[in-house]
């Protein structure tokens, strides 16, 4: 459904993307996540055409954004960075100057126009000014202008940017529930959104992808994954669980005092571990296994680039 190729982006002398190529289906909730500055931007604004390419190639639908970017922009939903509006207009207001620049009229309009103000939970701010309303209703306000022509393909740059815990819920799963026959791409700096919401993850930095696969794939390339971590309720001697049968390494974060254990490749030492913590009464207070750290992963892969 979206085939790019070798798509570069240069403004003068800087490269912000370099040769990226990869393609995306239906049912695809892709979390495309880089830190600032590593072209996700511009790489969104590409697949839109509102940018054009320096070099290469985006094919949607089987037609070019280059020669056909009209008729592709009516297949796409689009949140911008920052979700820019009308701040005079009411919520109203502008959902249905948007609803009418997407060709829709009566009762078509107005039944568009209610269904994404229910979808997005606005009703309690239809007639404010859009000026007057939090970061995290105008973010909501953008993400319904997104959706009012229910489009094949959601485009969401920071989607729960500016959100309380509560609404970045409720974000999510909307979004889960639009990607069962929508293309989703959500351009994130926030690590938890793409284990929560994501089933594809690209990681982007310097404008180059290093990183193309499941959030499992990405948790797997944790050092920490599988290992065990232990947490004391006063100390003890904690000598013993770095001989256990399988235990390659032991870790000890003194601002927290965890005690992780490192698995030898191929093993799994959890029944060791928990064996030896009642041989020697260990007074562990928290056990679990570690499903890999994202931040890790990321700071290793973003920093190695060149």
């Amino acid at each position: 459904m979206i085939s790019v190729k070798n798509l570069s982006k240069s403004f003068g002398h800087f490269c912000a993307v370099e040769d990226l190529t990869f393609d995306i289906k239906p049912g695809d909730i892709v979390g495309f996540l880089g830190p600032n500055g590593a072209g996700k931007s511009t790489t969104m604004k590409m697949l839109t055409g509102f940018l054009q390419p320096t070099s290469g190639s985006i094919d949607i639908f089987d037609m070019s954004v280059l020669r056909d970017a009209k008729d592709i922009q009516q297949h796409i939903g689009y949140l911008p960075e920052g979700a820019p509006a009308y701040g005079d207009m009411t919520t109203y207001q502008f959902l249905k100057f948007i609803a009418e620049i997407r060709g829709f009229r009566g009762k078509d309009k107005e039944q568009r126009i209610n269904h994404v103000i229910e979808q997005i939970e606005l009703q309690d701010v239809v007639n404010r000014p859009i000026e007057n309303l939090s970061k995290g209703f105008k973010r909501r306000v953008g993400l319904a202008q997104a959706l009012i022509h229910d489009p094949d393909i959601l485009i969401l740059d920071e989607p729960t940017d500016g959100l309380d815990p509560n609404q970045k819920h409720q974000v999510r799963e909307l979004i889960t529930k639009l990607a069962k026959d929508k293309i989703v791409i959500i351009s994130t700096h926030i690590l938890e959104e793409v284990t929560s919401v994501c089933n594809r993850v690209m990681i982007i930095a310097k404008g180059k992808l290093l990183f193309d696969d499941t959030p499992l794939s990405l948790q797997q390339r944790s050092r920490y994954y599988h290992a065990v971590t232990i947490h004391l309720s006063y100390l003890a001697d904690i000598s013993g669980l770095a001989e256990l049968e399988g235990v390659a390494e032991m870790e000890v974060d003194q601002k927290t005092g965890h005690v992780t254990l490192f698995p030898e490749p191929g093993h799994h030492i959890l029944h060791e571990v928990t064996a030896h913590v009642q041989r020697a009464k260990l007074p562990v207070d928290t056990l679990f296994i570690e499903q890999g750290r994202l931040d890790q992963v990321f700071r290793e892969l973003t920093t190695e680039v060149a």
